[in-house]
């Protein structure tokens, strides 16, 4: 039997089904009635272990719920903190981007990383080359940045992430959609020259927009969370014997 591997984040559900540490069918679901849609996950298939790493934490009501959809049941959240400290992770570090890390440390064993998420912030991780956690950085990310300018600007219009930059802008639309993109990737390029010798790993939903952008050489590894999960549940799998 499978397992199913769900990381809610800030915006967005994003789930797989696993065997062992391999990823199988991805999903992903935006809006309101995230629990609705995980059930409708588990209908036609009971995973072995349901594995939740999630942002906003999983409320006792529908963890009760959730147990009856599967065998094992494992949250990963504000409440559940036991696992992220046997990973020596702070407290504090979110699971998503704990997944991420545990799977930068296993595809990128002895190396030094730089793992940049690019999604609602721009979260900014780094591991020693023995798969230490030595701390991170959170900032605005790419389309949060549109909306600040328009929320908190009088004539800034929302503008999207456009296809193409160039250095200087010619107009309202170009200067707002060069400023952002370019200081981002002068934010990217800062921290890459700052530890030169870090393997470069680009995940989240603008990150092959961003990687199609820089001259470095980078890893782009679009379900970095998912595959951490997975190496965490497999993990938990086998320790427990199940």
């Amino acid at each position: 039997m499978a397992n199913l591997l769900v990381v809610t984040g800030n915006t967005a559900l994003k789930a797989a089904w696993s065997d062992g540490t391999v990823l199988g069918k991805t999903f992903r679901y935006q809006g309101e009635k995230m629990l609705d849609y995980l059930l409708s996950l588990t209908e036609k298939e009971k995973p072995e272990v349901l594995a939740i790493a999630s942002v906003y934490g999983v409320l006792p009501e529908e963890e009760a719920i959730l147990k009856k959809e599967c065998s094992h049941l494992l949250i990963l959240d504000s409440r559940h903190t036991d696992l992220l400290l046997k990973y020596n992770f702070p407290e504090y570090l979110p699971y998503d981007r704990a997944a991420g890390l545990v799977a930068a440390g296993f595809l990128f064993k002895d190396k030094p990383c730089t793992v940049f998420d690019f999604g609602t912030t721009l979260t900014i991780d780094f591991l020693s080359a023995e798969g230490r956690y030595l701390g991170g950085n959170i900032s605005p990310g790419c389309r949060t940045r549109f909306k600040a300018l328009n929320r908190y600007s009088k004539n800034l219009p929302l503008y999207d992430t456009p296809d193409e930059i160039i250095p200087e802008g010619q107009s309202m639309i170009t200067s707002v959609g060069s400023g952002v993109v370019l200081g981002i990737m002068f934010e990217i390029e800062g921290y890459m020259r700052s530890r030169k010798d870090n393997i470069v790993i680009f995940t989240g939903g603008d990150a092959i927009y961003f990687a199609k952008k820089m001259k470095n050489s980078i890893f782009v590894v679009c379900n970095l969370e998912l595959m951490g999960l997975a190496i965490i549940t497999d993990d938990y799998v086998k320790k427990n014997i199940i």
